[in-house]
Parts: structure tokens; sequence; C-alpha cells
């Protein structure tokens, strides 16, 4: 009895794997006929796949040409020679009148603009004014038919990482309209910069920093974001040993409201203090100013080094000597600082000037003027 119940588990053994491997041979013979009756479904299907997964990137194509057209060589003459070329941007129209956006740098010292567009015509501009300190300009064209416009971003909801892509004339216009693509680096850096031929650093931007590259004759151009609007100006990079990849840009919000200003014909008279300066740093081996220097204790800061009759600093109580600090919450470290701090500021308004006096930290408030209320 017990002999018969293990052939019978044996014969059970033997026909489950006998119908396992039956099974098996079924499924793979079903498989095949699927595979060569349905090729096309599978290979759609593993086609689509790949279209999901692999990056095609055709680029910023599409955004390059939102703006491709917008974009101008900028050309500058003095007396009739020319002097000097950049990049600039059709970025509004008012009536029959177009209006473009450049650096002041690039029309400096120059009479005449003219600028030219993709399709090679070219048209001479009315120069409408600019902010040195700002760096922005603004020209004017009337043109009977109709011209690309940039589309304007902002920098409200910009984040470090986005793509970034500027288009640019460099190398006096040899390579005009050519595109660089990288990403935003920074926002509202401080860059301090020299005004004109100044060998000092005159003046503090806050700028948006870029890694896309930024060449001679770029400035004045477009720096957009991955949709193609403007999202600043390209102005200027930092060249150093050692340093790659950084290029700055004047946020496109900043250039439109100054732009507004000039074209509105509303005054740019900046506030004005009525002091001679000198950055501490600047003055430490200067004799006459040793003394002072180690009496404040201080190693930044700027020094008063004379005061104009009638002005705004005589008038409000600043002396020569005194080590200008801070203005309002703000801390001055050098003149550069002082300016860009003072320049958010309108003739009219009241600030808090912070000076060390003696050693002792001194808060004087000013009335600002303007340099023609100095006399």
């Amino acid at each position: 009895m017990e002999n018969e119940t293990k052939n019978t588990r044996n014969k059970i053994a033997i026909n489950s794997v006998g119908l396992n491997i039956i099974m098996f041979f079924l499924g793979c013979v079903a498989m095949f006929a699927l595979i060569k009756n349905y090729p096309t479904t599978i290979t759609e299907n593993v086609t689509k796949l790949e279209k999901d997964v692999t990056v095609t990137d055709t680029g910023i194509a599409d955004a390059v040409e939102k703006i491709y057209d917008a974009v101008v060589v900028v050309s500058t003459y003095q007396k009739e020679k020319y002097k000097a070329s950049g990049t600039g941007f059709v970025y509004d129209k008012k009536d029959d009148k177009y209006y473009l956006l450049t650096n002041y740098h690039v029309i400096e010292g120059g009479d005449k603009v003219t600028v030219t567009f993709t399709d090679g015509s070219i048209k001479e501009t009315e120069i409408i004014g600019y902010d040195e300190y700002a760096d922005i300009a603004v020209l004017a064209i009337e043109n009977k038919s109709d011209l690309t416009l940039a589309e304007l971003g902002n920098n409200e909801s910009l984040r470090v990482g986005d793509t970034a892509f500027a288009v640019g004339a460099p190398l006096d216009s040899v390579y005009s309209w050519t595109v660089t693509r990288g990403i935003v680096s920074g926002k509202d850096r401080m860059v301090e910069v020299s005004i004109g031929n100044s060998n000092s650093n005159d003046y503090v931007m806050k700028v948006l920093q870029t890694d896309t590259a930024i060449n001679s004759g770029n400035s004045g151009g477009p720096l957009c974001n991955s949709n193609g609007e403007v999202i600043g100006i390209t102005s200027l990079k930092l060249v150093h040993s050692g340093v790659e990849g950084m290029g700055f840009a004047i946020p496109i919000e900043t250039a439109v409201a100054k732009a507004e200003q000039i074209i509105k014909g509303e005054k740019l008279d900046q506030p004005y203090l009525g002091v001679s300066m000198i950055d501490l740093t600047n003055a430490f081996y200067t004799p006459q100013y040793n003394k002072l220097i180690q009496d404040s204790g201080l190693s930044s800061g700027v020094i008063i080094t004379s005061v104009e009759k009638n002005s705004s600093a005589e008038k409000g109580g600043l002396e020569a000597g005194d080590i200008i600090v801070g203005i309002n919450d703000e801390t001055v470290k050098n003149i550069a600082y002082l300016r860009y701090y003072l320049y958010q500021y309108n003739v009219g308004d009241k600030i808090t000037v912070k000076v060390n006096r003696e050693g002792k930290e001194k808060n004087i408030e000013i009335t600002l003027g303007s340099n023609k209320q100095t006399t």
C-alpha cells in the first residue's frame, strides 16, 4: 500500500513537471506568433518610449527666433569718424517712433549713432538721452514698416541655475548676432565699476551674474531667459587671471525704469552732498591722514577732505576730517558704495549720514540738494 502511494506521488510530480514544460513552450510559441504577426505595434511602442526619454535638445532655437530680429548692431561716430560699436535692441514703440536700449558706454563720446538690422538695413538714430551711472542709453528711429519688438521678462521669479542666453555683436561686429548660452549664476551682485576713463572704481552696480559668454561688442545687447524674454542688458565682465565665465547684466526692470525717465524728459539730477573725498584704504600711506585713521580704528570708509560752501553737507554739519561709514542703514565701504547708496535717493530727501569724528560715531541728518544748489 505504501509503495502504491509513492508511485502515485511520483506520477503526479512527473505529470506536473511535464505540464510546466508544455506550458513554457506554448508561451514561447505564442510570443513568437505575436511578434511575427504584430511587429509594427511593438516597434512603435519602443520608438515612442525612446522619444519620451531621449533629449533631442533642439536647444533654444525657438527662443532665439523671438528676439533675433529685434537685436541691432550699434555703431558710434564722432565727427563722422567711426569710434566704436556694440549691441542694442528694439524694446518699445510709441506712435511712429521705435525706441532702442543699449549701454551708455557704447555711445559715449559720439555725436552720431547708427543701427544695423538683421536684413542689412542701416538707420541713423536720434539719441534721446542716457544715464551715465546706470550705463543706460536710449535711441529712437522712425520706421514705416513694422519692426520686431523684444519681449521683456522680469527677474522676480528668476532663479539661479535658469537658462540664459545673449545675442550680440562681438569683436566690433565681425561676428554680428552671435548667440551664446549659459545660466543665471547669481542675482543682486554688487560690482564696482569705473566711469569714463577713470582709473578708480567710481560706482557700484547691482547686476545679474551669468556664465554666458560676454565678449567685446556684446555690450548693450539682451540677456534672455529660455522663453526668449529679455531679463537684462549685458554690460560688463570680469577680466582677470584665474577668472572665467563671470559676465554681468543690468536687470531689465532697472534699465526700463531709467529709459522711461529719459523718454519722458524727467530730470536725472543726482543728489549731491558737496564734499571732496578719499577712500580710507587709499589714505593709509598719506601722512596727513595717519593719525586720523589710527584714532578712528577703522579699516574702511570715506574721508571728507573738504566741504563746499552752501552745500547740503555744510548746511547739515559735515566737516573735513569726518569719516563717512554709513548712509541710513547701509554700510559705506568706499566712495563707490557711497555714491550707489546716495543715488537711491532724490534731491530733497532727508538721509542720516553716519560719520566717525575724532574716534566717535555721530549721526548727521542731511537734506539732499543738487550740484546747482552749492552756489
